[in-house]
């Protein structure tokens, strides 16, 4: 059935497939010219709600939003969250936005669902391409339904049984300041947000180090599907180029490293899973090319994204929002 079928009230505009051989994600384009998306919303939200529900993500085209109302329009499509405990670099932009994570742009960031190293996480994330690359920075997606799918079913028992444990040590000068991760410069506020969060915490002179168990599947609150759902493989040592690992393998003992991931129970992962994880969401992956003023809603749960490197400026700005808390995952062997 095509999405168009569905949401025959959408009538002003063109929707299709964004990928020409998935159902994941569709395109909904905007037939006029000086068609605000704001005022589109009010009006039809329950649709583009039932075209997300249905596809995982919608692709709003040709709507030409700017940066300076991208707040408005986020906060027509979801409940805006505050980003905390932060995993990236980010820089806020308005009320309840942020740039896309600003590593180099010679870097990739591997497809991951958004804060699912944490116990609550935002349904929907939603994107704005400000300013295109001249080349490449693809926001690639993949479906993880397809992806969890892929991953043999052992591993994912592994994970399932065990949780995953986040290890973090905030050194001075290297990787995220915890004054930015936990958006603070006060101890005794981190103190409070960990005792209120379950994580271990601890002191080590400057530097901080933390460790909190999650999840490693979930299930998703509508369709009822178990899903893998955690950044084993964007935290765990192997994650990084063989010379970064080195270098960070011969600085800091294991319990030191700046982030790491391991079992819930505390034994190690085997690189050769995360392995097979990473080829599983790579297998089903897709891409396209941004646009000056799209604007991408993603549930987060069913679409994971990550980013290409690329050449020339780009701005990508984003927003989370609708909480989703742990308490409603399934599968969860959090210790």
């Amino acid at each position: 059935m095509l999405a168009r079928d569905l949401c025959p009230s959408l009538a002003g505009f063109e929707i299709a497939p964004l990928f020409a051989h998935s159902d994941r994600v569709v395109t909904v384009t905007a037939l006029a010219t000086d068609v605000r998306l704001c005022h589109q919303l009010h009006g039809h939200r329950a649709e583009i709600d039932e075209l997300i529900a249905d596809h995982g993500g919608v692709l709003l085209r040709g709507f030409e939003v700017e940066a300076r109302e991208f707040s408005d329009v986020a906060a027509l499509l979801c409940q805006p969250l505050p980003y905390v405990y932060r995993s990236t670099p980010r820089t806020s932009v308005g009320a309840g936005v942020y740039t896309a994570t600003e590593y180099p742009a010679n870097q990739t960031i591997a497809v991951h669902c958004e804060n699912a190293y944490q116990r609550d996480w935002p349904l929907r994330v939603i994107f704005l391409c400000d300013r295109p690359a001249t080349s490449r920075g693809e926001t690639p997606l993949a479906d993880v339904a397809r992806a969890t799918d892929a991953i043999d079913p052992a591993i994912v028992r592994r994970f399932q049984d065990r949780g995953v444990m986040y290890v973090r040590s905030y050194h001075p000068g290297i990787d995220l300041p915890w004054q930015t991760a936990f958006q603070t410069d006060d101890r005794d506020e981190v103190a409070r947000y960990c005792a209120a969060h379950d994580i271990a915490w601890q002191w080590r002179g400057e530097s901080l180090h933390t460790r909190q168990v999650c999840h490693a599947t979930a299930t998703h609150p509508r369709t009822g599907r178990l899903l893998w759902f955690n950044q084993a493989h964007l935290f765990h040592v192997s994650s990084h180029p063989p010379a970064v690992r080195d270098a960070l393998l011969s600085v800091y003992a294991d319990d030191e490293l700046p982030r790491n991931a391991l079992f819930g129970d505390g034994s190690e992962i085997d690189a050769a899973d995360l392995d097979a994880v990473r080829a599983a969401f790579d297998a089903h992956t897709m891409m396209f090319p941004w646009q000056r003023g799209d604007v991408l809603v993603l549930d987060n749960m069913a679409i994971a994204h990550g980013r290409r490197p690329f050449d020339g400026p780009r701005r990508v700005l984003v927003a989370m929002g609708d909480s989703h808390a742990l308490r409603h995952a399934a599968h969860d062997r959090v210790r």
